[in-house]
């Protein structure tokens, strides 16, 4: 059962949403898991004036994926940060390289699931989350959410992202706030639970 999280990541908050939720997939016995990163569509002049060169160096040996490697999981969780309650540029771009999958249905019965981040708490999380869903039930995938099993994402004590949608992280607008612990908890509680519906559906 191969559980595969493909991210993007401007400044290290959906890398670090990723991390985790490879480390919540990788609980399940049995199961077999990839972390890849999209193209980046940016040059590396613009990279730097947005000042997120220097934090890409983080992930820059994470392999980059191309719409093939979607066929080898059996499940795959996207990790997406928002714009403009959107989806981001590069990952819209690898989606729509995907034709020749939709068109043999290679994805057709596999796991999808989806996180977030966005600015601030309204600033689109879960509109991303949502519409990203619609290209992956275009794609007969099968989607998986983040159950209220998952109490955390309730908490009202501190500022948190996360929804049934799936786990999200609030950046800030300046981009300075890293995940929280209840937020990364959110995201290795998805993992787990994709990689247990994944261990599910291939009995």
């Amino acid at each position: 059962m191969k559980v595969l999280v493909l991210f993007y990541s401007s400044y290290g908050h959906m890398y670090q949403m990723a991390q985790s939720a490879l480390a919540g997939a990788e609980e399940v016995e049995g199961s077999e898991v990839k972390i890849m990163r999209v193209p980046e569509l940016l040059s590396d002049e613009v990279l730097g004036q947005i000042g997120a060169l220097e934090a890409q160096k983080q992930w820059a040996d994470i392999p980059v994926a191309g719409p093939e490697d979607l066929e080898w999981a059996d499940a795959v969780i996207f990790g997406i940060p928002t714009r403009f309650g959107n989806m981001v540029g590069q990952m819209r771009m690898f989606l729509d390289s995907t034709g020749p999958q939709w068109a043999s249905g290679a994805l057709v019965g596999k796991v999808g699931s989806v996180m977030s981040s966005s600015a601030t708490q309204h600033g689109g999380q879960e509109s991303t989350i949502l519409t990203t869903q619609i290209t992956l039930l275009h794609h007969g995938m099968v989607i998986v959410g983040l159950p209220y099993a998952y109490q955390g994402q309730t908490t009202i004590d501190e500022v948190s992202g996360g929804s049934p949608y799936g786990a999200s992280t609030i950046t800030g607008g300046d981009g300075s706030r890293m995940p929280s612990e209840n937020e990364l908890n959110a995201a290795r509680f998805q993992g787990r639970h994709v990689a247990e519906i994944a261990k599910k559906l291939a009995k």
